[in-house]
């Protein structure tokens, strides 16, 4: 496939660049300073950008199979940020027509799964509590998702861990898988592409989690 990923210096970013790469995919990798991107691989173009500007960006999401964006607050400081920049993506997006969208939110944006445990429930809460601007940030790019003409999806993990790649994690459409507190980010990458042609992930808030 063609792909285009946003957010490719971030840590989930960059897994997607190099599994998509390692997969046989051609990337397009969106930057604002290519000196802080160390990927490399055939296959690859490093595309630098103002993600502020959705008319900078149409070239790079023109004709592709896919977009899969990691931007997002790095610190709460940022808030605003995954919202503000995701817009810019679906402008470029809405302008040439290119409709599969893929992004990373947060496991506190879903549904609880049902017996969730009183304690999961209590972290949930106090996560959300010290990180509100975070979320409320992410609900907003979400309602902007959900005002589309693109077929996204929200992927939801929960908290992020640098960990090598297993392939062995859960995933709820809708929802999140119970007790979910922890994934690393190499998964969420991988996730993300599986999702990338399927279609019962469209439109849909996935949840995913070891």
């Amino acid at each position: 496939m063609r792909l285009t990923v946003f957010g490719a210096t971030g840590g989930i970013g960059q897994e997607i660049v190099r599994q998509a790469l390692a997969a046989g995919h051609h990337v397009t990798a969106v930057v604002r300073d290519p000196a802080r991107f160390t990927v490399t691989g055939d296959g690859l173009d490093v595309f630098r950008a103002d993600l502020r500007d959705p008319q900078a960006l149409r070239p790079a999401v023109a004709g592709r199979d896919a977009v899969l964006s990691g931007l997002g607050a790095r610190r709460k400081a940022d808030a605003g940020v995954a919202a503000r920049l995701t817009r810019s993506v679906l402008a470029a997006m809405e302008a040439e027509r290119t409709r599969r969208l893929l992004v990373v939110s947060a496991a506190p944006l879903g549904t609880p799964a049902e017996r969730e445990p009183l304690l999961d429930r209590a972290m949930t809460a106090v996560v959300g509590s010290v990180l509100k601007d975070i979320y409320a940030d992410l609900r907003v790019m979400e309602d902007e998702l959900a005002r589309s003409a693109t077929d996204w999806t929200a992927v939801r993990p929960p908290r992020l861990l640098d960990k090598p790649l297993t392939g062995r994690y859960r995933t709820v459409v809708g929802g999140n898988p119970r007790s979910a507190r922890m994934i690393g980010r190499a998964d969420v990458a991988h996730a993300m592409l599986a999702m990338t042609d399927d279609p019962a992930t469209v439109g849909q808030g996935v949840g995913v989690a070891y």
